[in-house]
């Protein structure tokens, strides 16, 4: 198989510069709520996709362990200087088209604000599934294309691309919008049935932001949250989806499987070989690099 594109955030301060300092307290608190209201009371493994510097991974606190995937490794030392180490959290760099797990091996996972970097976005969501034991729940966030702004703007002549048509759009290299039927396809396509849908950041203007305060922003869009059940018009929507009843369950024990060539692998650190097709996978400072092809290092 030969792997779509991945967007690289190594390197990059994103944290800091669009969330701390990008004046997204408002879309960081509607997140909150939404995940509030989706997140399973409790569970035992969470595989929390595209966890950047670990924004909302606090948030999964009813999970007994949360492993945080991302392909930068400078993303991942962020978390881990935020969240510390220990029998709570893994940090795996990795490509979500080649998850380094065991088939049924999490009850949860969360992909948020991550899909749409996504070229292959129902590819994505079938590595997902082949992750999950049956009956798990996965929330995904994603970009939507048919929202409000997007709709005004083509009425008026102000965008060429239709946000009724089914196909993404991608509005700069590997960001995309996807229409919501897209994303229904794909779940469904993949083996997950839909249970809930949250529309988020209905008040995602700048005006808005600078004048009104960020708490009534908030508690408003809580409020029309739960109008996503009977329709989409939000930049952002939230899904709660579980998964099939078929599939397997991992055996007690087993964990990681080479992205390569799925062969089992055996926890070794600091170097994970593959018995199979005897790649090797460094572990350094608490990070395993399961990338097969990593930046460089001046990236």
């Amino acid at each position: 198989m030969q792997t779509p594109p991945v967007c690289n955030y190594e390197g990059s301060d994103y944290q800091t510069s669009f969330w701390e300092k990008g004046g997204r307290d408002y879309e960081d608190g509607c997140e909150a709520v939404a995940l509030k209201r989706l997140l399973p009371a409790a569970g035992s493994r969470l595989l929390e996709l595209g966890a950047g510097a670990g924004r909302n991974t606090s948030r999964y606190s009813g999970y007994a362990q949360v492993t945080l995937l991302d392909f930068s490794r400078t993303q991942l030392e962020q978390a881990k200087a935020r969240l510390g180490t220990g029998e709570r959290y893994r940090y795996i760099a990795a490509d979500i088209y080649r998850l380094p797990f065991v088939k049924g091996l999490f009850d949860g996972a969360t992909m948020i604000r991550t899909l749409h970097h996504m070229a292959e976005p129902a590819l994505a969501l079938a590595q997902v599934r082949r992750v999950l034991e049956p009956e798990a729940t996965f929330i995904l966030e994603y970009a939507n294309k048919r929202n409000l702004k997007s709709i005004l703007r083509y009425l008026l002549g102000r965008q060429k691309w239709s946000p009724y048509t089914r196909e993404a759009v991608e509005y700069i290299p590997l960001n995309f919008d996807f229409h919501p039927a897209a994303i229904r396809d794909w779940m469904d396509g993949a083996g997950f049935i839909l249970e809930r849908a949250l529309t988020v950041s209905h008040f995602r203007v700048s005006f808005l932001k600078k004048t009104l305060p960020v708490r009534l922003l908030v508690a408003v869009d809580a409020l029309l949250q739960p109008t996503g059940g009977l329709f989409q018009l939000t930049p952002s929507v939230f899904l709660r989806a579980r998964a099939l009843k078929t599939g397997v369950k991992a055996p007690q024990g087993a964990f990681f499987a080479c992205p390569a060539c799925a062969a089992p692998l055996d926890d070794t650190p600091p170097l994970i070989h593959c018995p199979a097709c005897e790649k090797q996978y460094p572990v350094i400072d608490d990070i395993y690099d399961f990338r097969l092809n990593p930046p460089a290092e001046d990236d």
